[in-house]
């Protein structure tokens, strides 16, 4: 199995990768929302075999220095097991920097995505008209990252998006989720823990981490009326495939 979107502290890596490798979870990508953060990501893929990164600029960080560091993300994307960038994105639940700076930084690592030939990680949250303006002119991967807006959902399947479940999809309250999953093509479906985050329903109140997604994937094959263990292989071939691993 593999998580395809954690938050690794590089002081906990080693012994959370442990217990996910015990829970059956042999890779993990590794998410930066920074600079700086995306060099420590890029340090734990190298120390630790099975461990991709991912690198972007979250949509929070678009009203601060982060937001003019890009050259470097360039740079850093460069490297070997750097896969994908972002999460990258809008987010206007939160607004915590203005709306007009993070589609300029959305824009901008779109842009920089489709240079380098690099999948992007959508982070989206209450923006979803422009979330899809702005992928409009994008023809590269898309991964919509924590899937949580069924609005969404229609225009990821005409597009071929692949649609990423966390541990949220397994909370009682979130039917709606559940029936979005079900209606993925198995071919375009991933998930992931978005640890330290959204620990799914069997151990909710917990710190997150990638041995949960083993939690999440039972929830995605019970709605799906799945067997596990094909989803499992299912799910492994379409990060494979999504990240070219």
């Amino acid at each position: 199995m593999i998580d395809t979107h954690a938050h690794l502290a590089p002081d906990e890596a080693e012994e959370v990768l442990a217990r996910a490798r015990a829970a059956g979870v042999g890779r993990v990508i590794t998410v930066a929302t920074t600079i700086p953060g995306a060099r420590e990501a890029l340090d734990v893929a190298a120390r630790h075999d099975g461990v991709y990164a991912s690198l972007g600029v979250h949509p929070h960080e678009a009203g601060g220095a982060e937001a003019s560091r890009l050259g470097e993300l360039r740079d850093l994307l460069g490297e070997a097991r750097a896969v994908a960038l972002g999460e990258t994105g809008l987010d206007y639940f939160r607004d915590y920097a203005p709306r007009d700076a993070q589609r300029r930084l959305f824009d901008a690592q779109l842009e920089l995505a489709a240079e380098l030939g690099k999948p992007v990680v959508i982070h989206t949250r209450a923006a979803d008209d422009d979330t899809l303006e702005a992928l409009a002119g994008f023809d590269g991967t898309v991964v919509l990252h924590c899937f949580s807006s069924p609005a969404l959902l229609e225009p990821a399947l005409e597009r071929g998006w692949y649609v990423s479940f966390a541990g949220n999809v397994t909370y009682p309250k979130a039917p709606e989720l559940r029936e979005a999953a079900a209606r993925v093509p198995a071919d375009r479906l991933l998930a992931e823990t978005d640890s330290p985050y959204l620990a799914p329903q069997a151990v909710r109140g917990s710190r997150n981490e990638p041995a949960y997604v083993m939690h999440t994937l039972e929830a995605l094959a019970a709605a799906r009326g799945d067997d596990p263990a094909a989803l499992e292989k299912q799910i492994d071939t379409n990060a494979t495939a999504a990240f070219g691993l």
